[in-house]
């Protein structure tokens, strides 16, 4: 098997809520857009996101009604210190506030209007 790319799918109330979080806060280009829908990219970024409408007829049944709850979307940063305070300048909502785990990784979350949550990740040196 050959992977060309890499797209995650998220279901949410309120599509172009999400759409402009990205795009405000990190630099995501909504590339394609319709009533309901979303498709963004990141130059760098090695994954695009996707945002569906709950609801959306071209849903499997039993998905419709569901929301994306309990995801985590984790971007890994080369200055987390710096993206904290980029952040937190422009309005973003800070749920989580930096921390270092046991294992050496470095983080802090951002929650966005549809609460997906948003994991920014660097590596401590060891």
């Amino acid at each position: 098997m050959r992977i060309s790319s890499s797209v995650v799918s998220l279901t949410v109330d309120d599509v172009p809520a999400s759409s402009k979080f990205l795009a405000t806060h990190f630099g995501f280009t909504e590339r394609m857009s319709a009533d309901g829908f979303a498709a963004l990219s990141h130059d760098d970024a090695a994954m695009d996101i996707c945002f569906l409408r709950r609801g959306l007829e071209v849903l499997p049944v039993e998905l419709r009604q569901q929301t994306a709850s309990g995801t985590i979307i984790a971007f890994v940063v080369d200055d987390l210190s710096a993206e904290h305070e980029r952040l937190q300048a422009g309005g973003a909502p800070i749920t989580l506030p930096p921390r270092e785990e046991a294992w050496g990784e470095r983080l802090f979350m951002v929650t966005d209007p549809n609460g997906i949550a948003y994991e920014l990740v660097e590596w401590a040196t060891p």
